[in-house]
């Protein structure tokens, strides 16, 4: 399974930053050592012509350029650096990648992305690109350009915070269907309305949110039929996250990345998934979630790579459901069950 990593982009943020930069690394090494069927690639750049896909060319030409206003930066959150902005155009690059590994594969990865915060023509809570926009507009506009077929996305987005970025950027457009399960009361305080937003209260857990996952993903099969999906796995509606007011267990979230993983199996959708947001009061507990999502997805890989012709469009996998053990979410993820 191919993921895809900016680390060779520096985030070079100052000293006492409460953006947790560090995660990055860490589940990058923590793949390397434990999960070397992860194959990890340094991500492409985005260019300004591909960032325009989403963004307004002033906006690109001013987040690059560093003549944004200090409020405008404040709302991004980070202070801005020629470094920062490299990384950023990075960061949409592993998601391009992801998703063009994903129509070929099944699965691909970031180990970063998820920036749902940004807007067309401004950043926010520490997005500046919107790499899920940029890289669903890519893929649509490679598969016309193959196939002279509408490719329609839906972007599954299990960060704790609403996507608010995407669903504006995406407003209207009925190729794209956004589905957001997220903090009622949590940031962002407004938030743009998506195709299907289901606000949780402070404090759900498992079992309200897994219910919450089940009912959602149903209405989406009922509503839309994508034929690539884009999963933000948010690591942030864990219980030890400083900034998810959610309280979800480890068991909860594999549980959770389980049920969209085998959404997507079943339906013979490709999918591409980024880690999104994650903030725990112990880093490591942030890392051990998205661990766990990376080991959960090299299981699926591993059924698409038993498919002939499995490249999406060459073939319709309808044994779906039925095939493989389901996980126990209360085990650790045995990736010969499935």
């Amino acid at each position: 399974m191919k993921a895809f990593h900016s680390n060779h982009a520096d985030l070079a943020l100052p000293d006492g930053h409460r953006f947790p930069a560090q995660k990055y690394r860490l589940l990058h090494d923590r793949l390397a050592n434990e999960l070397p069927e992860v194959r990890l690639l340094p991500a492409r750049r985005a260019s300004d012509g591909e960032l325009a896909l989403a963004h307004l060319p002033d906006y690109i030409a001013a987040a690059c350029g560093g003549s944004l206003s200090a409020a405008a930066m404040r709302e991004i959150g980070f202070p801005w650096s020629p470094a920062l902005l490299e990384r950023a155009r990075h960061s949409v690059g592993a998601t391009m990648e992801a998703v063009g590994w994903a129509t070929r594969e099944g699965i691909g990865a970031n180990l970063a992305g998820g920036t749902h915060h940004a807007f067309a023509n401004r950043g926010s809570g520490f997005c500046i690109f919107n790499d899920v926009a940029v890289a669903a507009r890519l893929a649509q506009d490679d598969w016309h350009r193959r196939r002279a077929e509408l490719l329609k996305v839906a972007v599954i987005d299990l960060d704790v915070h609403q996507g608010n970025g995407t669903a504006s950027i995406f407003a209207g457009d009925p190729s794209v269907f956004t589905l957001s399960i997220h903090g009622e009361k949590n940031f962002p305080f407004r938030k743009e309305p998506g195709d299907l937003d289901v606000p949780l209260p402070d404090g759900s857990g498992d079992d309200s949110y897994l219910a919450a996952l089940e009912r959602a993903l149903a209405e989406l099969h009922d509503r839309f039929e994508p034929g690539l999906v884009i999963y933000l796995a948010g690591a942030d509606p864990f219980e030890g996250d400083r900034l998810g007011r959610l309280r979800l267990s480890y068991a909860g979230l594999r549980e959770r990345d389980r049920r969209v993983f085998e959404w997507c199996w079943g339906r013979g959708v490709p999918v591409a998934f980024v880690m999104a947001g994650g903030y725990g009061h112990r880093i490591d507990e942030t890392v051990q979630v998205q661990f766990n999502t990376f080991g959960l997805a090299l299981a699926y890989w591993k059924r698409w790579s038993g498919v002939q012709g499995r490249v999406p469009g060459a073939c319709t996998i309808s044994d779906g459901a039925a095939s493989g053990t389901q996980v126990d979410p209360r085990q650790p993820v045995a990736l010969e069950r499935l």
